[in-house]
């Protein structure tokens, strides 16, 4: 599924196979590609003798690409840093090495000395883009692409220092403003683009009981500050000869009763007393400060919320489903950890070898102290329900064992009864009861089967009867009778006749 190729430089347009997705071809011992959506994306791959890329490495110079053949798509492209080989007890030869996306490349410039004032994010991310692209190789530059995050007033105040160029974008406006710096590769050349948003939602949910193996949940409410110190610009030592490198900034205390800092009362019950520094370089004045240090602690978060989950990829073998990329979103479901929301894919892992074993990092969702508190209560009850659904299958499993029990216990009397029975004696009354049903089969057979007599065969009768049946069934077929015969009548005259007779009783 996956294509690994290494390239010697810039100049190498060929590049050399190090990983193939078909049978029987060049293979890396293992490969994990660890993608972000805010930050460098990173890599690792081991190999060993055998592997053509063997010696041949060269870092921050050797270049690599993985793609995924399947989907047509490219899911890391950068270079190749630090090597580490080690030979195992059984004698072989492996050389592990760690790599970083092209996004690194901003880490090889650092910025200049600069103020700068009423100046527009794009103006101002122009200028960090400039500076870098002066100090570096061609093939390293960037262009400034689209720009979607705006400051509120579109004007900011900013101090360059001396930093590395990603950690100046990273904090001069990636943590102040927000948003995703962004990669993007045109045929003439490579652009970066600062987004408000990133990714889409897609239809397949990842979802308990589905397609999801196992979940971690992590809240994280070590960021919360429940004391603000607000700092605003800097304040120029009066001493020309001062020579400490740490400057005064303008404070709230002058119209905060003397006080330096801001409370958040409603944070403190709930985590206590984090005193933290949020510095505004653009204020100047302490009533605007104090303003802007308020609108910080109602618009903070009280916990960073994110899930480790492991899903099954199911589009690797049905193309209905949508693949998992970074920087998209999906409906997240587990009634268990009390979500069901879209969430965006922060982090993704991918391990080239075992491509169904995904890794993702869901969420880094901030929650307001509310929404905190509401989760937590939520969490409770669903344990307090689960008790009770474990109490109820508890029951019920009690019932089942019950029911088991007697059935071992009806199997056991029969066991016992086979063992105590005098089973010789039981076969020899099974012989004679089989004895006794053939002699009743015998005896039937044994019974005559008579046909209808005739004058000459027996039958049911013998011929001589039958004869005799015969000739009295003639003479009585000769008596007739015309008209009705009173039968008590017809017996008082036959008793006159007799008296008459000389025959009396």
């Amino acid at each position: 599924m996956y294509l690994i190729t290494i390239y010697d430089g810039i100049d190498d347009k060929t590049g050399t196979v190090i990983h193939s997705p078909y049978p029987n071809q060049v293979k890396l011992s293992k490969a994990i590609v660890h993608r972000v959506v805010q930050g460098i994306s990173d890599m690792s791959f081991t190999l060993n003798l055998s592997n053509p890329a063997w010696g041949k490495i060269k870092s921050l110079r050797t270049l690599i690409k993985v793609e995924d053949i399947k989907r047509g798509k490219k899911i890391f492209d950068g270079r190749v840093l630090k090597p580490k080989q080690s030979m195992d007890g059984s004698g072989i030869f492996l050389a592990e090495y760690t790599c970083e996306s092209k996004l690194a490349y901003l880490n090889d410039s650092n910025q200049r000395h600069g103020e700068y004032h009423n100046i527009s994010v794009r103006d101002f991310f122009q200028v960090i883009v400039d500076n870098h692209n002066r100090q570096v190789e061609p093939h390293k530059r960037f262009k400034v692409g689209d720009i979607t995050v705006q400051d509120s007033n579109d004007s900011l105040y900013r101090y360059l220092g001396y930093e590395k160029t990603y950690v100046t974008i990273k904090d001069k406006l990636l943590d102040r403003l927000g948003g995703y710096l962004v990669l993007r590769e045109e045929p003439d050349g490579m652009y970066l683009d600062y987004l408000e948003s990133v990714g889409e939602f897609k239809n397949t949910p990842i979802k308990l009981r589905t397609n999801l193996k196992d979940m971690q949940r992590e809240i994280d409410p070590l960021e919360v500050i429940t004391r603000l110190v607000p700092l605003g610009a800097n304040i120029e030592s009066e001493d020309e000869e001062a020579t400490d490198a740490s400057q005064a900034r303008v404070t709230i205390d002058s119209v905060n009763n003397g006080i330096e800092y801001l409370d958040d009362l409603e944070l403190q019950k709930e985590f206590g007393i984090i005193e933290g520094t949020v510095t505004f370089d653009d204020v100047t004045l302490p009533s605007n400060l104090i303003t802007r240090g308020n609108q910080f602690l109602s618009n903070q978060k009280a916990a960073k919320v994110s899930y480790s989950v492991s899903p099954v990829d199911v589009s690797l073998i049905d193309t209905s489903f949508d693949a998992f990329e970074c920087g998209n979103w999906h409906q997240i479901i587990n009634p268990v950890f009390t979500i069901d929301e879209p969430l965006q894919i922060v982090e993704q892992t991918i391990d080239v070898n075992n491509p169904q074993n995904a890794g993702l990092i869901i969420g880094e969702k901030y929650r307001t102290l509310t929404q905190y508190q509401i989760d937590s209560n939520k969490a409770r009850q669903n344990i307090v329900a689960l008790q009770n659904t474990v109490t109820r299958q508890a029951k019920a499993l009690a019932g089942l064992q019950a029911e088991m029990k007697a059935v071992d216990d009806s199997v056991t009397s029969i066991q016992e009864a086979l063992v105590d029975s005098d089973l010789p004696g039981l076969q020899h009354a099974v012989e004679e009861l089989q004895s006794a049903i053939n002699d009743l089969n015998q005896a039937i057979e044994g019974i005559p089967f008579y046909q209808l007599a005739t004058t000459s065969t027996d039958g049911l009768m013998s011929a001589v009867d039958k004869l005799s049946h015969d000739y009295m069934k003639t003479k009585t077929d000769l008596i007739t009778v015309s008209s009705q015969i009173d039968l008590n009548d017809l017996l008082a005259r036959l008793e006159a006749l007799e008296h008459a007779n000389g025959n009396p009783e």
